[in-house]
């Protein structure tokens, strides 16, 4: 390990992917340890046009007990090289090998026998895909599926005719652009210069994103196809989402109180597909990312998660040991600092 962008306590590992028709392949997971030698942690995965920089949700599980990593995908965030084409792939099993070097890290090198894995939207496709091809090898005892990118958000003729046109030209030309961008309206909704409260490198996460091309959507319709036709993930799993999408293409109030990416509706139609076991939970307010939403609403997206982790994981309680300590004493557990004032360091 290495030391990482955002500062101790973080560190990274730089994962060797050999080469594609691009050049050297990278892929990078960042580790943040809790205080105290733990066996369990989380694998976090981000989303499209996105990296790891939340670390307000590191310091909800590393308060509780948890280690955090966090796997910058290739061609992501600390994992994009120079000669790359940003966020890029031709199939969603590419992202295979970094997911069995970052668990085996996880649970080989660093000891942990409880891991709960995280992903978010696009994210929430790829690491669900991995763990239905790997649910006999005991690499995950939760999943939590944050906004997960199960459809494509068009019109129908769109979505189906449509992509499958876009995916008859990938086989010619991959790298043909479809869409300049995804535009600026959620991006808005997120960074600080604009109409949120974080700050990011906005190189690796640009307000309008990167282009959209042929290639990665074929890669991304195969995947939802796999995933709506019934996935078979042992373990149980939590998939939240917003209450409300919008879908305009200007900025308006109402995109700082919904999903202003993908429509939740879709992940709730195909929620079920995932496995037997399977929690739905809505937040009213949630933005894409819901962890990034207002302080009231991520507030309940955690204390969620956390709840839904002390039931179904087996992991013992997550919460601190100043809330475990007041309620021995009965006493009320000490204010927590507010998400809002944690720090999120530029990436």
């Amino acid at each position: 390990m290495e030391p990482d962008v955002l500062g101790p306590p973080y560190e990274r590992h730089t994962i060797d992917l050999g080469t594609d028709d691009e050049g050297p392949v990278v892929a990078t997971l960042v580790r943040r340890r809790a205080d105290r030698p733990t066996r369990r942690a989380v694998l976090y995965v981000h989303g499209f046009v996105d990296y790891f920089f939340q670390t307000h949700l590191a310091d909800f599980f590393v308060e509780r007990g948890w280690d955090f990593y966090a796997l910058d995908l290739r061609k992501y965030g600390r994992s994009l090289l120079p000669h790359q084409t940003p966020n890029f792939c031709l199939d969603l099993d590419e992202y295979l090998p970094e997911l069995d070097a970052a668990a085996e890290i996880i649970r080989e090198d660093d000891g942990h026998d409880i891991v709960l894995g995280m992903g978010h939207s696009t994210g929430g496709l790829i690491i669900s895909l991995w763990a239905h091809a790997r649910r006999d090898a005991g690499l995950l005892d939760g999943l939590f599926l944050n906004s997960p990118f199960f459809d494509l958000n068009l019109p129908w003729v769109l979505r189906r005719p449509g992509a499958a046109a876009v995916a008859r030209l990938a086989g010619s030309a991959p790298k043909r652009v479809i869409r300049a961008g995804l535009g600026t309206v959620y991006g808005e909704s997120l960074h600080a210069d604009h109409r949120g409260e974080w700050r990011y490198d906005l190189a690796w996460k640009p307000l309008a994103g990167f282009p959209v091309r042929a290639g990665w959507l074929a890669a991304i319709r195969r995947g939802q196809q796999r995933l709506r036709a019934g996935l078979d993930i042992p373990v149980p799993v939590l998939v939240a989402a917003s209450t409300r999408s919008f879908k305009g293409l200007k900025w308006q109030d109402g995109a700082s109180l919904a999903d202003a990416v993908l429509d939740v509706e879709h992940m709730v139609r195909w929620a079920p597909r995932l496995g037997r076991h399977v929690t739905l939970a809505r937040f009213d307010g949630g933005l894409h990312d819901l962890t990034l939403s207002g302080p009231a609403v991520r507030e309940k997206v955690l204390a969620e998660v956390g709840r839904w982790a002390d039931a179904f994981l087996g992991a013992g309680p997550t919460v601190t040991a100043e809330e475990r300590a007041a309620a021995a004493e009965g006493a009320p557990p000490a204010p927590r600092r507010p998400e809002a004032e944690a720090a999120v360091p530029q990436g």
